[in-house]
């Protein structure tokens, strides 16, 4: 076993835990869905986030072909899935009881899950640039736009209680991300 994949296996648990959280908490809304009052903003959050870990775990594999690990980098990466378990542990309390109203939890807690997102792309940024200092992948030309559209978007969804803004945010960040996605992997296609 070579030093990244001695490495990427404890980033896969952390990660895998995530997703596992996730799974665990839309079982439970389809499980319980005529006891509990259900919030579609949250279930499209909980796809996001989803989505939004294996995208991140994918990425992940641009780190094989550094051949020498300093301990930093190890925690940065590490501190990156950590922070990507949390915001996933964020959408689905461990119990969840009768008449159980997702929206207002949603909200209750959209201070702590929107900032978590924040400090989430910040990472990512640190770790994009990272990558394409020690080239490992090329700095993708959309990058900061699309980063920083999300982390204004985020700011402002921590901040208000605004259902409206809830409805559009979480599909808005979904899409942005996949086109996002389809623009880089185009880019990289072409080139």
């Amino acid at each position: 076993m070579g030093l990244f994949e001695y490495l990427g296996v404890l980033i896969s648990v952390v990660m895998g835990l995530g997703i596992t959280h996730l799974l665990v908490g839309i079982n439970k809304i389809i499980q319980y869905r005529n006891y509990i009052q259900i919030y579609w903003v949250q279930v499209i959050w909980s796809i996001n986030i989803l989505v939004y870990i294996l995208v991140i775990w994918w990425g992940f594999f641009w780190w094989s072909s550094l051949e020498e690990w300093t301990f930093y980098q190890f925690l940065f990466v590490t501190l990156y899935a950590i922070i990507l378990f949390l915001l996933a542990t964020m959408l689905f309390p461990r119990k969840i009881s009768r008449n159980f109203d997702f929206k207002e939890n949603f909200l209750k807690n959209r201070g702590w899950f929107f900032d978590m997102q924040i400090l989430a792309w910040i990472i990512d940024i640190a770790e994009t640039n990272l990558k394409a200092g020690l080239d490992l992948r090329e700095l993708p030309q959309m990058y900061f736009l699309e980063v920083g559209l999300m982390i204004v978007l985020a700011f402002i969804a921590a901040i208000t209680r605004n259902t409206r803004f809830h409805a559009f945010f979480a599909p808005f960040w979904l899409a942005i991300l996949l086109i996002y996605l389809g623009f880089t992997t185009l880019a990289r296609i072409a080139t």
